[in-house]
């Protein structure tokens, strides 16, 4: 494969070294300047680039070293948004995140990541990808009543501009060099799990016309994309400190999700029985990749190669195997504090989606 995705591939976030987490600790208690954690970042970058260079991956991504979040690092630069810190459930528990308020006309008028994307690319020999959360993820958590009714009378309006903001950014992403860029959606395969369908519909909101509204402006920000750039969709059912928040089959929303979103992969979590089965995947247009996510960024341990193996030709029954990929089934760190296993066990996991990768389709 020269185009992305890539026989062996990945979702974007990686663990936080040491020198990261102590240089944003000491600038967020004012020990150290911007240009110095700046600094800090670029040198922990170029390891991480070097790393995923030599592991053999073709789509190298900037680990998200310079995030927090994935998607609240994106969304609060947007024009139109003020966010606060808070606390929200995540499956059994709590998880920081930021209360995000739609107080102004959402655009997009240049964005801090455009620079940092830029650096990437500039720093490896491969495709620099890069990732953004999903247009849907400005609603779903707090729905209208953190959209301000005087700026939206109109709900419609407002998804117009999300949309328009979303496309504007993947098109500025572009123009920066950016030919290869995952969009990060849970909130759709979150609406296949009765407790986050029972919330939206406690709100007022039908989860229903939800997951319409969700395909449909992901599709517009997405057919904004150029001749020349790869977007690929990312589905994900919440990746914090090793747990989830969301269990549901992709087969309720396959035919909004794979024939109503008109991205060029799908990035899809197989790791447990969380997702359910192959099946769904029938409603894949044929000239869309599937990218399966077998190996698990949560845990340590290492999958066997014959077991993935053997759930890749499984999946041959609805997909042929020149539609497939493989890749863990999100990043190993989707905020800052990461997931439960070393940056070692991290670059085994990634060694081994290679490694498979070579054996099934003789090239990673």
């Amino acid at each position: 494969m020269t185009n992305p995705p890539f026989r062996a591939d990945q979702v974007g976030s990686l663990l936080r070294p040491a020198d990261i987490k102590k240089a944003r600790g000491d600038f967020a208690a004012n020990k150290i300047t911007a240009d110095e954690l700046h600094e800090i970042e670029d040198e922990a970058i170029s390891r991480a680039i070097a790393k995923q260079e030599e592991i053999g991956l073709h789509g190298v991504t900037d680990g998200e070293y310079r995030r927090a979040f994935f998607n609240y690092d994106f969304i609060e630069d947007l024009g139109g948004v003020d966010m606060t810190d808070t606390e929200m459930p995540f499956g059994d528990g709590k998880a920081k995140g930021k209360l995000l308020n739609v107080t102004g006309k959402l655009h997009f008028a240049g964005h801090p990541m455009i620079e940092h994307f830029k650096f990437l690319n500039a720093h490896t020999h491969e495709t620099a990808k890069w990732t953004i959360p999903s247009p849907s993820m400005v609603h779903f958590r707090f729905g209208r009543k953190c959209v301000s009714e005087s700026v939206y009378p109109d709900m419609d309006a407002f998804f117009d501009d999300v949309a328009a903001t979303f496309g504007d950014a993947i098109n500025a992403f572009a123009k920066a060099g950016c030919k290869y860029l995952q969009i990060d959606e849970c909130p759709m395969i979150f609406l296949t799990d009765p407790v986050h369908r029972k919330t939206l519909a406690d709100r007022g909101d039908d989860p229903d016309e939800a997951i319409r509204i969700y395909a449909d402006i992901i599709n517009r920000a997405a057919k904004r994309r150029p001749a020349g750039m790869t977007v690929s969709l990312h589905v994900c059912r919440g990746n914090y400190r090793s747990t989830h928040a969301a269990t549901g089959s992709y087969a309720t929303i396959a035919e909004h999700l794979f024939q109503g979103i008109d991205v060029d992969a799908f990035f899809l979590e197989y790791d447990t029985d969380r997702a359910g089965g192959f099946e769904p995947l029938e409603l894949v247009p044929d000239d869309k990749m599937v990218v399966l996510g077998l190996v698990t960024s949560k845990t340590p341990e290492l999958e066997s190669k014959d077991a993935v193996k053997r759930r890749i030709e499984e999946a041959t029954k609805y997909v042929p195997l020149e539609r497939l990929a493989l890749s863990p089934q999100c990043g190993f760190a989707s905020t800052e504090e990461g997931n439960a296993l070393t940056e070692d066990e991290q670059w085994a996991k990634l060694g081994l989606v290679v490694d498979i990768a070579r054996d099934v389709w003789g090239t990673a």
